[in-house]
Order: C-alpha cells, then structure tokens, then sequence
C-alpha cells in the first residue's frame, strides 16, 4: 500500500517506521524547510517504552536518556507535598520510565526511519486535501496515495481541517517557558513545584543535565520576545526554591521558549475518505497530561496494526483504529485539562486545600491507576 505521511514530528516519524517495518510504501513530508522542534524534553513512560522496543530504538533511547524513579512534588516554598514513585509503575508495566531531551528523541527516530530506507521530504507545505487521497502543495506539486496520515499537529493541521472542518486549537489559559541546563542534579528524581496559579518542573536527563519548564496562568495570548524570556521567568519566580533560581540563572537564553499552550477538544471522528488523522492532530494533549508523544507513539504502532488486520477494507481499518484510541485519548486529554486547571487556577484558598489533598494522596495507588490507565490496549 502506498501511504503518504503529512508531519515530521513523533507521530508522523513513527508512523512511517510503523508502516514501513510491515513492508509499506511509505513517503513522509513536512511543511517545514528543517528538521527542528520547540520542545526541551519528553518522559517515555512505559507504555512508549514498549512501542519503541517494537520499533527497534529502546536501547539507543536509553543510551542517552536518565532514570527517573520518583516525581517529588514541592509547595513554591519547598514544603514536601508528597511523591509518586516511578518504579511502581515500571514494575505494573514491565517497561522502563525513561527523560530524554527532544532533540535526541527526535534523532534517533529520524536514524531509525532512514535505516529504513525512508527520507523526510521537507518543505512541503499542504494547501489542498482532494479526496483524502491526493495532497496539492503551495509549490503546486501533488502526492498521490492510498492512504493519507495527517500527523501535521495541534497548531493547523490541514488533516483536522478536512476530517472535521475545523482546525483551531484552544487556549487553554496558561504559558508554558521550557529549556535545557546543564549542572548538577538528583538523576533519580523529578521535581515539580507548585504556587498559586504557576508552577515549575525539572526533569533530569542524567546527574549533569536536566530540561524543565515554567508554567503560569495568563488568560490572554500576549507578546513573544525572546529577549524578554529570562527576564520573565526571574520576575515570576523570584522567590521561588532555589533550584528553581538556578536552573533560570543557568539555563542558556538562546535555549528558552515560550508556549502558549493549546489543546483541541475531543472528536469521535478521526477519518474522513482515505484519510485518518494522529497524534496532536487528533487529540493534541497538555503537557500536564504527561502523554503527548506517549499516545503519538501508540497511535503509530495501533494503526499500523489495524490496516494490516483489514488489508481489503481500509474504511474498516480506520474504523477500527478510531474505536480503539478515541475513548483513551479522550481520558488523557480531559485529565491533562482538569490538572492544568488545578496547577494555573489562582485563588490562594483553592491552592491551600489543593496542596492539603496532596499531602494526604494515596501515591501507590495512583501509581497503579496511572499504568493500569496507560497500559489499556496494550500487551502489557
């Protein structure tokens, strides 16, 4: 079958792998001229960690990737606000929880995927969908395929657009700067601060380098100025723990970005004709979900799966692979959001009782609820 990828990013990638290990004719396009990525770092949870074992790239991943064993969480003042313990849910999954920095995720599915034989064509920017079979670009070249994966992201994706006739993404009232520093660090923990309507996560890579982000509610889509970024982050956190001063006093400034961040609500349509849409295109998840490249992966090696199940009735395929991942993807979206309206929400009594109820949480509970939760439809 031949199967046109429409995006580069984690899902397009892997979804080419996918497609291509089960001996499909495969071409991936990207509407940018480079490979590139706004984001600082991923945590592969065990549920990722097996579709990238089935990809062939788990040891290469953890070659260059830590650890993590726990996820502390912190008050804006240090206090202990309890922890989750990784390793419960490496051991209910039977998979490794693994931090690694974008850049190398990304490179090392772009080795794997030309390993294969495959090439990102970039630069190709989708200006018309005809059919769900032929993809016309603004250079005024077209792709022909018998299967279109619109794997083009959360921010306007043409795929989203013509299954559902509509692309726009929704702000969800908070912004999120991320980056990359080297120092010293705790290899084995995560740590996740939480304030009053702002919050702060670093993440270790190794005892020497760790990503992290700064996150803070602000109801409206304002300015980016790079050469404000650091200057922003200092304001807002101040006062913070000094973990969280040094990483902002650390971090190189070139490295720092700033998200507005978006999600898209949930639709139980993923296909229309001979297109099916993936990843952030489908069902784009905070990153307070945890879960975004997670679920990108598992979209790749479910879709696969499930042409290969009905090589004669592609609509039956498409059908079944939106059954299999709607009501999943659903769950995490929704949870991401509920979170993120914990973490960003600024009233000082909310925030106390929030905090209170942390103190006091069952952690191996939820730990098992979050890999039984990550596990489903898996053969884990």
């Amino acid at each position: 079958m031949k199967i046109a990828i429409l995006g580069a990013g984690v899902a397009g990638v892997a979804s080419a792998i996918a497609f291509k290990l089960k001996g499909h004719d495969v071409t991936v396009v990207e509407r940018r001229d480079a490979d590139t990525n706004i984001g600082a770092g991923i945590v592969v949870w065990p549920n990722a960690a097996f579709v990238l074992d089935r990809f062939g790239v788990l040891d290469d991943m953890a070659a260059v990737a830590g650890r993590p064993r726990a996820m502390q969480r912190l008050s804006r003042h240090g206090d202990d606000l309890g922890a989750l313990d990784i390793g419960l849910i490496d051991g209910r999954m039977g998979y490794p929880s693994l931090s690694i920095l974008r850049g190398d995720f990304q490179r090392i599915l772009l080795a794997r995927l030309q390993a294969l034989g495959v090439d990102v064509r970039y630069g190709h920017n989708v200006v018309r969908i005809d059919a769900g079979t032929v993809v016309h670009f603004d250079d005024g070249s077209t792709l022909a395929a018998d299967l279109v994966v619109g794997a083009d992201g959360r921010m306007a994706s043409c795929a989203r657009r013509y299954v559902t006739g509509d692309a726009t993404p929704v702000y969800q009232g908070f912004i999120n700067w991320i980056g990359i520093c080297e120092g010293d660090f705790d290899a084995d923990t995560i740590l996740d601060y939480w304030g009053t309507g702002e919050r702060f996560g670093i993440v270790p890579v190794g005892r020497d380098k760790a990503y992290w982000a700064g996150g803070a509610a602000q109801a409206t889509i304002g300015a980016r100025n790079p050469d404000d970024y650091r200057d922003e982050l200092q304001r807002i956190f101040a006062d913070w723990p000094e973990p969280v001063r040094r990483v902002i006093a650390a971090a190189p400034a070139a490295r720092i970005n700033k998200i507005y961040v978006h999600d898209h609500d949930p639709v139980p349509t993923w296909h229309r004709d001979k297109l099916v849409m993936i990843g952030d295109a489908a069902h784009a998840a905070l990153p307070t979900s945890g879960q975004g490249a997670c679920q990108a992966l598992e979209d790749a090696w479910h879709l696969a799966n499930c042409v290969d199940a009905h090589p004669a009735n592609l609509d039956q395929a498409l059908a079944a692979f939106t059954a299999l991942r709607f009501q999943k993807t659903a769950g995490i979206t929704m949870a991401g959001r509920g979170l993120a309206a914990s973490l960003f929400n600024r009233d000082e009594a909310f925030c106390r009782e929030r905090d209170r109820a942390s103190r006091q949480a069952d952690f191996a509970g939820l730990a098992a609820a979050m890999a039984d939760g990550w596990r489903r439809h898996l053969p884990l």
